[in-house]
């Protein structure tokens, strides 16, 4: 008799995912299954209604897109939009100690810059009715289900305390995976970036298959995007697959990117073909939905205060589909 091995991947026949997203179907139309909500409406109509689970998103710019803020904007308003969700965040805060995360929510709240929170600059310093304000939003900001990450780790890392906590905290939970970001992943020796980000997107199409899981991705943007070039040609201006770093293993994972850029960062006063305006503004491309339309959505840029609102530039000029 042959000898079966153990080492064999799982199949199921058909009949069982049809089952699966039958009732995912219904589900999404009885309001039973729904998507969490972003402050966002442009980006809520763009991708299923908010965040999915089972997706992987990749949040990609280049140094001062506002990615970090973005992300850190994203994981408050969740909590404060979908407060009947059973979810939970795992963040992995690999470019920035989880304090100065949780800073940059108190200066979003309060609208405060974190110079001020910090008594930074010559600036007036906090008094005791600031410093009781902050007191108060941070106790509202601690009811949050999120737990930190600090010290960087290896795919191989990230992937055995993504297990652990899916079994100890996460149990019957929504898990929120948020990396910030790929290029701080610790590489086996002799692996350049590239393998490492590439590994990593592997274990991520894997996890993202776990249960209700969402990974949502920080990534960087390759630096010919500043490229002379580029900024002296319109039509050259958006962000394009091959500017996102490892670009070929990242679109392949993911199910949505959203690239955010901030021209004026570069010296364009004029964006793209139809010459948008820059100042101040941040642009959202959204440069692959498995689930929808391709498009570009518009940000007030707000980063002082560690958030970015959604806008229209002209009501006749709708940026949310506006082609790439």
């Amino acid at each position: 008799m042959d000898t079966i091995s153990s080492n064999i991947l799982v199949y199921r026949h058909i009949s069982e995912p049809a089952k699966e997203i039958l009732q995912y179907i219904d589900d999404r139309r009885k309001g039973i299954s729904e998507s969490l909500r972003t402050k966002w409406k442009k980006f809520n109509r763009l991708c299923m209604g908010g965040i999915e689970p089972n997706a992987l998103y990749t949040i990609a710019g280049i140094s001062g897109s506002g990615k970090s803020s973005f992300v850190s904007s994203l994981e408050s308003d969740l909590f404060d939009l979908n407060p009947n969700g059973n979810f939970i965040i795992l963040n992995f805060s690999f470019e920035m100690l989880s304090s100065r995360v949780v800073g940059r929510k108190i200066s979003y709240k309060l609208k405060k810059t974190t110079n001020e929170l910090y008594s930074g600059g010559a600036g007036k310093k906090l008094d005791e009715e600031d410093l009781e304000r902050i007191n108060e939003v941070t106790q509202d900001i601690i009811k949050d289900n999120i737990y930190y990450i600090d010290i960087p780790g290896s795919a191989n890392e990230i992937k055995n305390t993504i297990l652990h906590f899916m079994k100890n905290e996460a149990k019957g939970k929504w898990l929120i995976i948020i990396l910030d970001h790929t290029l701080l992943t610790k590489g086996k020796a002799g692996d350049d970036e590239r393998k490492t980000v590439s590994e990593l997107q592997y274990l991520f199409i894997e996890l993202k298959k776990y249960g209700h899981t969402t990974i949502i991705q920080l990534s960087q943007l390759n630096r010919d995007i500043e490229s002379t070039e580029r900024i002296n040609n319109p039509s050259m201006h958006y962000p394009m697959r091959k500017d996102i770093f490892a670009s070929d293993s990242i679109f392949q994972s993911s199910d949505y990117i959203i690239v955010l850029h901030r021209p004026e960062l570069i010296h364009i006063s004029l964006y793209g073909p139809k010459s948008l305006p820059t100042q101040n503004l941040i642009y959202a491309h959204i440069i692959k939905n498995r689930e929808g339309d391709i498009g570009i959505i518009s940000f007030e840029n707000n980063l002082k205060y560690n958030r970015i609102d959604e806008i229209d530039i002209k009501k006749e000029q709708s940026q949310l589909l506006l082609p790439i």
